[in-house]
Order: structure tokens, then sequence, then C-alpha cells
């Protein structure tokens, strides 16, 4: 899931990290670098950047970002693995990581056991859109076009094993559609396929897709979420069309290894949170269409819940026969 943020939002953080940088806290004695499985431009890419001056300004902290995108996720993970487990290197991805992807391939690790999470940064729904030259404007003509086509119709994803594919297999399913999957390394290079006319659909991140609708260079759907997006006001959600059951956001999280120690681990959960009550902060998440919890679980309680989602994961993806790739 990709994005290209509000230019004002990201000068605004810019400027607000200019005018009063806090005192650098104890702990990390080099920048902390930030792991991202998506190209420059993305969702989880915004995301780490907008943190990562908000990180500066309220707890004096530098940080690198590290765009690592391939394998849905699994290239990332791999690099944040093989660096120092003491905290220095975290990675921010999308919470697909550990409730999708391993039913879509087979990781060479384990998401529950190598990764932690430590916060869940905000969160975002999927919509689906089609190129706007197509004679698709609601999603029963959509419906219509791919039936009409069956096993010729394409629909792209922001990686294999990614919320965007399962959601795409979810809803074939669910609607009878025999369509063919097509997996990209990120939203930009999908996107341009999708408005270029190559690829007719696509199940994208909302904040990703959005300017393209404003600008008709796309027509959006349905959403995901479990209201319709204050981005995409007109578009309805999957449940007021009677697909309820592909109601769901992904969650921006970052994640740690279990062998950083605890107190550095609570350290920069702290301070992450701090950065999260930044102004500047929610104001460039709110115009990016991205939702902060309103109240933060803690670590284990965002394991539990990402349990739940890999095992609804499951379930969706046995009943459609879906098996991983080797």
């Amino acid at each position: 899931m990709n994005i290209h943020p509000s230019r004002r939002c990201v000068l605004a953080l810019l400027a607000a990290c200019a005018a009063s940088p806090a005192p650098a806290q104890p702990g990390l004695r080099r920048p902390l670098r930030l792991i991202v499985p998506a190209p420059a431009g993305g969702t989880a890419d915004f995301v780490a950047r907008a943190l990562t001056q908000a990180l500066h300004t309220t707890a004096g902290l530098t940080a690198v970002i590290d765009n690592r995108p391939g394998v849905a996720g699994a290239v990332a993970t791999e690099v944040l693995l093989s660096a120092p487990r003491d905290g220095s290197t975290l990675l921010l991805s999308p919470n697909s990581l550990v409730t999708e992807v391993p039913y879509t391939i087979k990781p060479r690790y384990d998401p529950f056991k190598d990764l932690v999470p430590l916060v869940e940064l905000a969160s975002i729904g999927i919509v689906l859109v089609a190129d706007a030259d197509l004679s698709v404007r609601t999603l029963q003509e959509m419906l219509d076009y791919v039936k009409a086509r069956p096993g010729q119709v394409t629909y792209a994803s922001f990686g294999p094993g990614t919320i965007s594919h399962v959601k795409g297999l979810q809803f074939c399913r669910a609607a009878g559609l025999d369509m063919q999957h097509v997996g990209y390394k990120g939203s930009p290079p999908a996107l341009l396929d999708v408005v270029g006319g190559r690829v007719p659909f696509m199940f994208d991140g909302i904040t990703t897709s959005a300017p393209h609708v404003r600008a008709q260079r796309l027509r959006a759907l349905a959403v995901t979420s479990p209201r319709r997006s204050p981005l995409l006001p007109d578009v309805p959600t999957f449940a007021e069309l009677g697909y309820g059951d592909l109601t769901q956001t992904v969650a921006m999280t970052l994640f740690a290894t279990p062998e950083v120690p605890a107190a550095a681990a609570a350290q920069l959960r702290r301070q992450v949170l701090d950065a999260l009550r930044s102004p500047e902060l929610l104001a460039a998440f709110t115009t990016a269409g991205l939702e902060v919890a309103a109240q933060q679980q803690t670590t284990d309680d965002l394991r539990r819940a990402m349990r739940r989602e890999h095992e609804r994961t499951g379930r969706i993806l046995d009943s459609i026969g879906h098996t991983p790739a080797s």
C-alpha cells in the first residue's frame, strides 16, 4: 500500500522539527534505522517519514529510513533479523506481514516468534479501483464486466501475500469471479499499470488511490473499511453492497525483535507513543486518511489481535482452497 502525501503536511512536519527539537533521550548511541518493506512514495514510507520527523521533535531522536520492498515484506523482515538486535533497527510494516503473508508465501522465519509488535501507528482501509477509461462505474458494473470475460480479466495488488492480494482472492470467491492476480513490488508500479490501462482493476490502499480518483484517472468502486473514508466520501463500503465479510483495515505497525532488551523496548514504545500525540503528526495522518487508534494496545494485546486476524485469514483462505506458494 503506497501513498503520495500532501506536500504541505511534510513541509509542516519539517518546519516543526527545525523550530523546536527536543533534547535527545539517553539510550541509543546511533541513529534509529527504520526498515520499510515498500518503495519510496508508499504508505508505509510516508508513515515512516512522518514518524521520524515527529520523533526528532518530541524525543530528539535521529532516524534513517531503509526501503526494502519485495516478497510481501519478507526481504525487509530478513534485513531486520540480520541487524543488531539492540533496538537500533526496527521494522515499520503493515500488520498483514503477520496476519496474511504466512498463508500466501512460505517465509523463512516465524512472524509470531521472530517479531515483536511495539506500537500500532495508524490504520487504513483498502479500495477496489478501476481504470477510469473502462465502462465500469459501480461494483455491479464491474461484476458484469468480469463475468462476461471469465479468466481473462486481471487485478493488481501491491504485493503477493499482502492484504490487497488476499482481499482480491476473497472478493473473487464471494462474488463468483474468475480473475487473474498480478502482484507488484508496491503500489506505485501497480498504479502506473492500472492508470495506463494495462491492468483494469486493483485492490489498493485508500490513501494511495484517492489522489488518482480525484484526478479522474481511477474510479473507486468500494472500500473495505467499516465506514466510508473521508477521502472518498461518495464511495460505498463493501458491507453496504452486501459483502460484509470483506470489512477490514490494515494497521501500520512498528516491530522489533524479541532479543531487544526490555528497557530499550519500553523506552522506544514511550517515545513513539509521545510522537503519536504530536499535533503535526496527527494532522499529517488525518490528511492522508490514516486513523490513529483512540487507545493504544499493549504489545501482548497487539499479539493477540494479530493472532485472531491471522486465524481469520486462515479460515478465509481455507474456504477458497488457496495454498501458499513455495
